[in-house]
């Protein structure tokens, strides 16, 4: 394979499994068949290109749930490891690492500040390159097996020259679940005009369809424990339909509807919220799959205006995780 090793094996190496003692040079566990890289991204996007694959690239860290059960869950099912494999280069990053990289754009910098010079504020986040470099579709937390095989079929079949990656996904991925949108006491009512609210709250913003296992999971349990109860009431909260023709009045003033809305702020997964600024501004938007505690913390995150003066997220978790054992409190990761 040139200057790119890649070890042939099919079992994954988990963070559980045998190894687990053993250090890892990513400083989290990835699968034997990812890339071993020297982290030029203008090399690798035109060696995958040459092998008629496309570049995936995958930032995590150490100690993260989401990217363990990335690696547990769905890099165990062989239909995902079999498309991955067949239609991709996959390269693993760490967003606190050292390591030197070359950026498509010729920028040379560590991992961390690639990291932070992409706005990676979730981990796992995966980044999918075309041929020229560019990204084409980005997961920014953890998409559940049958979304995440959606997104490869989308990426492989180059399906972003005809359609957005949230029309795809909402055609292409049927969950067994609910048929109707659950709705909430704290959502603002109709009209929707986020622009003239007055009352100094920032806003939430949930993007929700029908048949969403996962939005009925956010309903079942995450909205109702009480720290997610409790950050919930700083914000003024609205949801609208994925798709759906609802008129509204977004924070800059423009009259639009909320499937417009959706493809303007490139909403590709359900449920997303999106946090904006008393002001109107997006600060946040989580847009796959969170449990209480960090659904918790991003709200904090943005209520308290934390992010002015600490932009990485990721950060700003873990100092916050510390503080709630400190405190005697729960910091259930999963």
């Amino acid at each position: 394979m040139g200057r790119r090793l890649v070890a042939f094996a099919f079992l994954l190496v988990l963070a559980c499994g045998a190894r687990a003692q053993q250090p890892s040079s990513y400083a989290f566990d990835i699968p034997r068949w990812f890339a071993d890289s020297f982290l030029d991204f203008r090399d690798e996007v035109a060696d995958a290109t040459r092998e008629h694959k496309r570049l995936l690239v995958y930032f995590g860290q150490d100690g993260c749930p989401y990217c363990r059960q990335l690696m547990v869950v769905n890099f165990s099912q062989a239909p995902i490891v079999e498309k991955t494999r067949r239609d991709f280069v996959a390269i693993a990053l760490n967003v606190w690492g050292d390591r030197e990289t070359t950026w498509t754009d010729g920028r040379t910098m560590s991992e961390k500040a690639l990291a932070r010079a992409l706005d990676v504020q979730f981990t796992p986040t995966l980044l999918f390159l075309d041929e020229r470099g560019a990204i084409v579709a980005r997961l920014d937390g953890y998409y559940p097996p049958q979304r995440f095989e959606s997104v490869l079929d989308y990426v492989a079949q180059h399906l972003e020259r005809t359609q957005s990656l949230g029309d795809y996904l909402r055609t292409h991925v049927k969950d067994r679940a609910s048929d109707r949108l659950a709705d909430e006491p704290f959502y603002l009512p109709a009209p929707y005009d986020l622009h003239a609210r007055g009352d100094g709250k920032p806003l939430a913003v949930l993007f929700e369809t029908p048949d969403c296992s996962p939005c009925d999971e956010l309903h079942r349990d995450t909205l109702r424990r009480p720290a997610v109860e409790a950050q919930l009431g700083r914000f003024d909260v609205v949801r609208f339909g994925l798709g759906m023709p609802t008129p509204l009045v977004a924070p800059d003033g423009r009259a639009t509807t909320a499937g417009a809305w959706a493809r303007e702020l490139d909403v590709a997964y359900t449920p997303s919220l999106i946090l904006f600024d008393a002001h109107g501004k997006e600060v946040l938007r989580i847009s796959a799959y969170l449990r209480a505690f960090h659904l918790a913390s991003a709200l904090e995150y943005v209520a308290s205006g934390a992010y002015r003066g600490e932009p990485s997220f990721q950060r700003y978790i873990r100092e916050r995780r510390e503080r709630v054992r400190d405190a005697g409190g729960n910091a259930e990761l999963w």
